[in-house]
């Protein structure tokens, strides 16, 4: 073929001039039903995008509702009733910072702060030294998922059930003073003044042991064995295979665990009421801690209540346990290790 031929034009009815017509026509039609380009600026949302934005509000605005009734309307509340003197009738008075003055120079309300600190320094360390242990005993025991059971029993019976029992085990004559006894070690007064916030704080380790035990031995079930037999084959103890590899593949666990016992120890309430109170009547002050204050201040069984006090030393706790759960977030913040 010559050049002259190749610049021939190529007559209407030939094949390939029908190929070159069908194909500008696809073209020409695929560019009608494609969308246009989005301008600058301008962001194109697909049909599911859209029907989402439209559920977006009847799905929340429910759930909205429910967190402003029930959560931060009370607490806003309770803060302004913190400024105020009230005795739950009547007009309110406002007093600005007076209540939390009083509070600070209550002598009842420093020995229950101090209380609420040992309970959740005190009780929250001892609670997780033990849950640390049976982990690493659990870890390689036979059997560990009825252990973990009967461990986790505590937390299935009321607080105020335990605490009668945990009353029962520690009076004069219970089980606790016979052992104590037939072993010829000292019986002291265990529910003595000296000795009752040590037994609540006992009795609170013990309540709450099995239920961090059970949340830590789920996040060992997900470590690797592999990793525990390349520390039989290098020769490592328990403890050295707790601190090397089980304590740093469980440390988000650690944490978490760890802010939920900060709120939990701040709330605790009916075991100290049930366990150290009569019969219609509040506990003797000395093992008092913050909530328990909160409620002797609000229902108050003789004299006119406070409601004011009580929001104030409830404002605290509130304060409390946002301080300390950042510093344990920051504390326990580590890169995320992969396995």
């Amino acid at each position: 073929m010559t050049a002259a031929d190749t610049l021939r034009p190529e007559p209407p009815g030939s094949a390939s001039a029908r190929r070159r017509s069908t194909s500008a026509r696809r073209r020409s039609t695929t560019a009608r039903r494609r969308p246009a380009a989005p301008g600058p600026g301008e962001t194109r949302h697909s049909p599911l995008t859209a029907r989402r934005k439209k559920l977006f509000w009847p799905l929340l605005l429910p759930a909205t509702l429910v967190y402003v009734v029930f959560f931060a309307g009370p607490s806003l509340f309770t803060l302004w009733l913190s400024l105020n003197k009230w005795a739950g009738a009547g007009p309110m008075s406002f007093t600005g910072l007076d209540n939390y003055r009083r509070l600070f120079q209550d002598p009842t309300f420093r020995h229950s702060f101090t209380n609420t600190l040992w309970i959740i320094f005190g009780a929250g360390g001892l609670t997780f030294l033990v849950s640390f242990g049976l982990t690493m005993v659990l870890r390689e025991m036979q059997g560990r998922k009825a252990a973990r059971s009967i461990l986790f029993f505590p937390n299935i019976v009321p607080s105020v059930v335990i605490a009668i029992l945990w009353g029962f085990l520690f009076q004069q004559g219970g089980l606790v003073d016979s052992v104590t006894k037939a072993t010829g070690l000292p019986s002291p007064n265990w529910l003595g003044q000296g000795n009752l916030f040590k037994v609540i704080m006992i009795g609170l380790v013990w309540t709450s042991t099995g239920f961090y035990t059970t949340i830590l031995m789920a996040a060992v079930d997900q470590i690797p064995p592999e990793l525990y037999e390349d520390c039989d084959l290098a020769g490592a103890n328990t403890l050295q295979k707790f601190r090397h590899v089980t304590l740093p593949l469980m440390w988000d666990v650690v944490g978490m665990c760890a802010v939920l016992w900060t709120i939990s120890a701040v709330k605790v309430f009916e075991f100290i009421y049930a366990f150290a109170g009569a019969a219609g009547q509040m506990p003797d002050t000395g093992v008092w801690n913050t909530a328990l204050y909160t409620y002797g201040e609000a229902f108050a069984s003789g004299g006119v209540p406070r409601y004011g006090s009580a929001a104030a030393s409830a404002v605290v706790m509130l304060a409390l346990v946002g301080v300390l759960v950042v510093l344990i977030r920051r504390f326990m913040r580590r890169d995320s290790v992969q396995y």
